[in-house]
């Protein structure tokens, strides 16, 4: 008895498998669709965005892999799928707190199943590890990011937003070691579940990746915070802030801020003698003290 449930579930697992990728392809294309709204583009824009979005990735994957012509290609039902989410975003204006949150729980399983799908193909092709991750997140991504330099923006996944390539990879891991056991349902089953359960937690909890100028200005205040653990709040200072010094360490003014070499500390005011604070200064100013300066 238990066999039989084991080889009827091993059997229903592939079109299980081909249902998710095809609602991704759904999805994706009314994604495309939203984008080509926001643009304001007509049916033949929606229609555009929508291919690009939904089967950009998968094109691209078996372009570099060149095992033939795309599977998008050769199956009527991706760009039937593709086109059907393009007309739904035309016509019905999705937004609100249910599309949101039903669209990022599909989003997080389908990269998940594309993942997967772009390692194992890449793995069957004869490719190693690195480059199965390659065109496993190149599948899961890759439409997105084709869309967004085709209406002219920055690819969402180059920063900026929440965690979606980083759980893409991490579903890639998941995916290949089941790959050399020749357990590839399992394999997309884990892919699934890691994918769709990182991308899910990344939104909710905001994760993202810093970026170099935040690790930058990140290191520069521990160690301007760490420089003057040891001074005293005394008021020698002209504003008494602490104008006495430790171990040769420069005053401070409210920030932190130590100032230039051969330039008196003020408040940033020209005319009381300070300088004034740089764009960037001023940005770190306000996000991380508060100061409206």
């Amino acid at each position: 008895m238990a066999v039989d449930v084991t080889a009827q579930l091993a059997d229903l697992l592939p079109d299980v498998f081909r249902a998710i990728d095809l609602t991704g392809v759904l999805l994706n294309g009314v994604l495309g669709g939203i984008v080509a709204r926001r643009r304001r583009f007509d049916l033949v824009g929606f229609a555009i965005l929508a291919i690009f979005s939904a089967l950009g990735g998968g094109m691209l994957r078996d372009t570099l892999l060149q095992a033939g012509p795309p599977v998008a290609l050769t199956d009527p039902y991706y760009l039937a799928t593709a086109l059907a989410g393009a007309v739904i975003a035309f016509f019905v204006p999705l937004k609100g707190r249910w599309w949101n949150r039903m669209f990022m729980v599909a989003d997080g399983i389908v990269l998940g199943s594309w993942a997967a799908t772009g390692a194992t193909k890449a793995l069957a092709a004869g490719l190693g590890v690195l480059p199965a991750i390659l065109l496993g997140v190149t599948t899961a991504v890759g439409g997105g990011m084709i869309r967004d330099v085709a209406v002219g923006e920055v690819p969402a996944i180059f920063g900026g937003n929440t965690l979606y390539a980083t759980p893409a990879v991490f579903a890639c891991l998941a995916t290949i070691p089941l790959h050399y056991q020749g357990l590839d349902s399992m394999g997309m089953l884990a892919a699934i579940v890691v994918g769709a359960g990182l991308s899910i937690l990344a939104h909710w909890r905001q994760w993202k990746l810093p970026d170099a100028e935040a690790m930058h200005l990140g290191g520069r205040v521990r160690h301007r915070r760490r420089a003057g653990d040891g001074a005293p709040d005394g008021d020698g200072g002209p504003d008494g802030d602490g104008g006495a010094t430790v171990s040769g360490a420069p005053d401070r003014d409210a920030t932190g801020d130590a100032p230039a070499a051969g330039r008196p500390a003020g408040d940033g005011n020209p005319a009381e003698g300070g300088r004034r604070p740089s764009r960037l200064e001023g940005w770190w100013r306000r996000h991380l003290y508060g100061d409206p300066r």
